[in-house]
């Protein structure tokens, strides 16, 4: 199993000058930082603790990392910021930005990652926990979110540029259903109106569950609005990533308890199919050395669970 990693600096690795600002806005001398696995930014993700005790969660990158990272951790600082109190999300501590580096200071949470393959009592209380965050987070409030359709374009369109220049080593079931593929991934995009704040990016390392039963949802960056169900289909593509559960009928549950065409989530599953294969054939990013694997197994898990979904 490809894994939701990638290959990290540490506290060490920042500049005295980023260090320093972030025991500012923390309010004391950093004496312990603990490296955290698991995401995909080439930026460090240390869980720290200050001489007086205080403790933080410092995620920091540079241009030098990746030259589109900083502005991701732009966008999850402002997200963090403006999520709504019933959010449960960590609260933004602070931010320090000087141009080139960017490191978020955030809450640190008591907490670990769900087991992978999933287990099926920590998948029903995230799955909980979603729908709850659904009902909270409707209307979005935050101003100058982008549209769940706005921010997805560009990748629903991803069977249509595998059509145009078709890899040799396409999927089989894919290659010979690439007009259904297509027609679905803009059925699924039409289906992305809603006024729900998403988070877009639900995995097992984009989520924390605390021993008292809280789940926390972290890495904000990619947040817009969009349908309630979407961020529990995007889950289920983890789910099915990993195995061991019957994906299709939890996709059916969650389309029933959102009162959803259940075609429109296996349209928005197209869609996501279509981003990861066209973007596994594309060259690493900087600092990203794993990703492209991960998006190939994504695309191979997706393609599998649609040619069921499908079959007549």
């Amino acid at each position: 199993m490809v894994a939701a990693t990638g290959v990290r600096i540490g506290w060490a690795d920042l500049p005295r000058r980023v260090r320093d600002a972030v025991e500012t806005i923390v309010g004391g001398v950093v004496v312990e930082a603990v490296s955290q696995a698991g995401g995909f930014s080439p930026g460090s993700a240390d869980r720290v603790r200050t001489d007086d005790g205080r403790r933080a969660f410092v995620k920091a990158v540079s241009t030098a990392q990746n030259e589109r990272s900083p502005r991701l951790h732009r966008a999850e600082a402002r997200v963090t910021a403006a999520l709504p109190a019933g959010v449960p999300a960590p609260r933004l501590l602070g931010c320090h930005d000087d141009g080139d580096w960017v490191a978020l200071v955030l809450q640190d949470i008591e907490g670990r990652h769900p087991a992978t393959p999933w287990v099926a009592d920590e998948l029903d209380r995230i799955l909980a926990a979603l729908a709850r965050l659904a009902v909270a987070a409707t209307p979005a409030q935050l101003p100058g979110l982008p549209s769940a359709a706005e921010s997805l374009a560009k990748d629903f369109a991803g069977w249509h540029r595998i059509a145009a220049d078709p890899p040799a080593n396409l999927h089989p079931w894919a290659a010979s259903h690439l007009d259904e593929l297509r027609a679905l991934a803009d059925r699924g995009l039409a289906a992305l109106a809603g006024d729900c704040l998403v988070h877009a990016d639900i995995r097992a390392d984009n989520l924390l569950l605390s021993a008292d039963g809280t789940v926390t949802v972290v890495d904000w960056p990619w947040a817009c609005r969009g349908p309630a169900w979407l961020d529990s289909v995007v889950l289920l593509v983890n789910v099915r990533l990993h195995g061991g559960h019957d994906t299709s009928l939890l996709l059916a549950e969650v389309a029933s308890a959102a009162g959803a065409d259940l075609g429109d989530l296996v349209a928005v599953l197209a869609g996501l199919a279509g981003y990861f294969a066209q973007m596994a054939r594309q060259p690493s990013p900087a600092g990203l050395p794993t990703l492209r694997a991960f998006q190939a197994a994504q695309a191979d898990a997706v393609l599998s669970w649609l040619a069921e979904l499908l079959a007549p």
